[in-house]
């Protein structure tokens, strides 16, 4: 079965549940124009040659300034199918080697800010490939659209 004509080839990225050493993750405010503002993970499109570990620890540095990390794990891959272009995201998390890190905005096109948040007291709304990333996570039901692998 092949793809409808019209159709854009698809978006593969990464989203980074960065975890400090008190189990907060870092979510940001992504205020990138002709989008709604919501809250996502540090992350971006994976680079040829990358692999979803190495793209997430480069988006991390990139984004937020944090080069100190460690333990990069996939641990999921979320398609979203509805729209006009299929989006492929891996979850990866990662831990901070740093007790204390600070976030700085690199991309402030992108995002105007970065915060700690528990994982039970996650912003909303959340920018929705982290929203599927975070959903199998924790261990929740995938919003409408959205298929996760493993299953």
């Amino acid at each position: 079965m092949g793809a409808s004509p019209g159709l854009r080839g698809p978006v593969v990225g990464v989203g980074a549940v960065l975890l400090r050493p008190d189990g907060a993750l870092l979510v940001g405010r992504r205020v990138k124009r002709g989008e709604p503002a919501t809250w996502s993970l540090p992350g971006g499109h994976v680079e040829a040659g990358e692999t979803f570990e190495e793209a997430a620890v480069r988006e991390v540095a990139e984004e937020t300034g944090i080069g100190a990390v460690a333990d990069p794990r996939a641990f999921t891959v979320v398609l979203h199918t509805a729209g006009e272009r299929t989006h492929v995201t891996a979850g990866v998390t990662l831990r901070t080697t740093a007790p204390d890190p600070v976030a700085r905005v690199t991309e402030p096109d992108v995002c105007d800010g970065w915060t700690w948040v528990r994982p039970d007291a996650l912003p909303a709304p959340l920018f929705p490939p982290s929203a599927a990333v975070l959903t199998v996570w924790r261990g929740a039901p995938l919003p409408e659209g959205w298929t996760a692998y493993p299953r």
